[in-house]
């Protein structure tokens, strides 16, 4: 076997090895998500936001034992930014799911990394790909007979999504910096530091065997687990390829919300979902196409 053989078998499994990751991500993420709903109910998403973040960063902590004292200035900006953006991402997120169906706030959530997909690969025809994920989010807005968007949920399903694209650019670039996992750590750390002054108020009403149990399992599933497996799987795949598979967040959202929160789609709703599906892998193929 040749080199460039040897070389084209390498890419290839970790090709695979980066869709099963992203796969498995998603599954946690939405999963993760609809599980909360409980969770959002009785402490709030603040509280919710923070206990999760904070539980999920003395694990990784404990685990990775992150090398404060020598990271540069570099590492340090990184991940302030990083885990910045993870605390208003989730915050965001967390209060839109209380107020609007998983499927629609998904969906909304994810003209985030579209729309950075879109500046990417420029004007002309490629617009046709956000203008279909926006008739996606009007279809899965109204169920058939009135509009289900709490424009309060749907406002906060907006910074969501800026939220979103914003730590896609950002993991990437902490996946470079920092050795491991270590970037994820001390990024989670910086999370449930932003996340204190929102949700540390009422986290006593969780500091029970219960609500500590329910936290440590939503802490695992969101965000450690798929914030890891993310991590690593934009090492062993191209941007692009992640932006493709990451386009079927929409659907697992969707079946996440209809499985565990019984929140039921009409055929309108379905079709809404196929497209902004649709869209995001569309958008991320122009933009691979032109690199």
């Amino acid at each position: 076997m040749t080199d460039r053989q040897m070389t084209a078998d390498g890419d290839r499994t970790g090709l695979l090895a980066g869709v099963v990751l992203c796969l498995l991500s998603m599954s946690s993420v939405q999963f993760g998500s609809a599980f909360s709903a409980t969770a959002i109910a009785e402490f709030g998403p603040a509280a919710t936001t923070f206990l999760r973040v904070a539980i999920a960063a003395a694990i990784l902590a404990a685990i990775v034992r992150p090398r404060v004292l020598r990271y540069d200035r570099r590492q340090w900006l990184s991940a302030a930014m990083l885990g910045t953006t993870m605390a208003g991402m989730t915050l965001s997120f967390f209060a839109a799911i209380e107020r609007i169906p998983l499927g629609l706030a998904v969906a909304i959530d994810f003209l985030g990394p579209l729309a950075v997909a879109t500046f990417g690969i420029g004007a002309g025809w490629r617009l046709v790909w956000p203008a279909a994920a926006l008739v996606g989010v009007m279809l899965l807005s109204h169920d058939g007979e009135g509009w289900i968007g709490d424009p309060v949920g749907v406002l906060f399903a907006c910074g969501a999504a800026v939220g979103w694209g914003t730590y896609i650019v950002l993991m990437r670039s902490s996946g470079r910096l920092f050795k491991g996992l270590e970037g994820l750590s001390m990024s989670l750390i910086v999370a449930a530091i932003a996340a204190a002054p929102f949700g540390l108020w009422r986290a006593p009403e969780a500091m029970s065997p219960e609500g500590l149990g329910m936290m440590l399992g939503l802490a695992i599933l969101v965000p450690l687990f798929p914030y890891a497996l993310e991590m690593i799987a934009l090492r062993r795949m191209p941007i692009a390829a992640f932006g493709i598979l990451m386009s079927l967040e929409p659907a697992f959202g969707a079946i996440a919300g209809f499985l565990v929160l019984a929140q039921p789609m009409t055929p309108w709703q379905m079709l809404g979902t196929a497209l902004v599906v649709a869209a995001s892998a569309g958008v991320t193929s122009a933009g691979s196409g032109q690199s």
